[in-house]
């Protein structure tokens, strides 16, 4: 970098530390858009509740500061866990702070107020109100009861909107990337685990589902169990190279569409002692003869197939 552009970064940097800090000011579109809401709703609120732009002069465009959106993020939140609306008003006007959202959570009694709750933040695009019940309900009641007790419910939920409107599918794709985050944290190294060498996880041919494979891992930890996640579009030939490196005692494969699953994926791999116990997920297997080795009928009985194979 040339002497110039050196003192001209030292320069901007001294002058944006001395310039004064600029307080955002969103409208009430982009304050509706934000929290997930429609702007009627925001003037019914204000009107309704007096939780309008606190700066707000006559004559001019209604604008919303920072402490006018956590206000409403917070009122929006409340909601979603099932205040009601005047209360959760009432406490919206009340905040100074930073939102407790994990007694929010912990407030559920009912596992399907869980999922509509996930539900509704999702249509919010609320990813800390999402992170936190996740975390609350896997701490609480463990991945497998997690996973089937609320997050296939919500995940069916998104798949029944985008069957009738095709809408929908930003927050599918927002929920997944934050389940894959979500599970990739619970697959730790364990110290003494049940099986010698690693079982082996891949999503075959071109599939392009891999979530339920970091679902499994992490659910295997928890029953300390050590597994390897090839991920997805696992072609043979990778799938026959780790089957010879690291010989698993288990291969478990999976494939959500029926154009992924072939035959061919355990058939055709390298023979190798003590041969590995195939186990086959998803729905693409529905077509395919698989009489020569085990189906598993969700995350539990993957889990429990696993086990078995291992002798634990």
């Amino acid at each position: 970098m040339s002497v110039f552009g050196v003192v001209s970064w030292a320069t901007y940097r001294n002058d944006k530390r001395m310039a004064p800090k600029v307080e955002e000011k969103l409208s009430v579109a982009a304050v509706a858009r934000r929290i997930g809401v429609a702007p009627a709703t925001l003037r019914t609120w204000d009107r309704r509740y007096g939780l309008g732009p606190s700066e707000h002069i006559d004559g001019q465009r209604r604008r919303y500061c920072p402490k006018d959106l956590a206000k409403l993020t917070l009122m929006r939140r409340l909601i979603i866990s099932g205040v009601a609306t005047a209360d959760a008003a009432e406490e919206a006007k009340r905040f100074k702070g930073v939102a407790d959202i994990k007694a929010m959570v912990q407030e559920f009694k009912v596992r399907q107020d869980v999922v509509d709750a996930l539900y509704k933040a999702l249509k919010a695009l609320d990813c800390q109100f999402i992170e936190t019940t996740l975390s609350h309900e896997i701490e609480v009641y463990g991945i497998e009861r997690a996973w089937s007790d609320v997050l296939v419910p919500t995940l069916f939920l998104i798949g029944q909107e985008w069957e009738k409107s095709n809408k929908g599918i930003e927050t599918e794709h927002l929920f997944s990337e934050i389940l894959t985050r979500t599970f990739n944290s619970r697959i730790i190294p364990l110290e003494k685990p049940l099986n010698a060498r690693p079982i082996l996880l891949a999503a075959v041919g071109e599939e392009l589902h891999s979530l339920p494979l970091y679902v499994l891992a992490a659910a295997l930890c928890e029953r300390n169990i050590e597994s390897s996640v090839l991920g997805a579009r696992t072609p043979i030939d990778a799938l026959s190279a780790m089957v010879i490196r690291t010989a698993p005692p288990v291969i478990f494969l999976w494939a959500q569409l029926s154009q992924n699953a072939e035959a061919k994926f355990w058939r055709e791999i390298p023979s190798i002692r003590p041969a590995p116990r195939v186990i086959l997920g998803g729905p693409g297997w529905d077509e395919v003869d698989c009489t020569s080795v085990t189906r598993a009928d969700g995350l539990g009985h993957a889990c429990e197939q696993i086990e078995q194979a291992l002798g634990a």
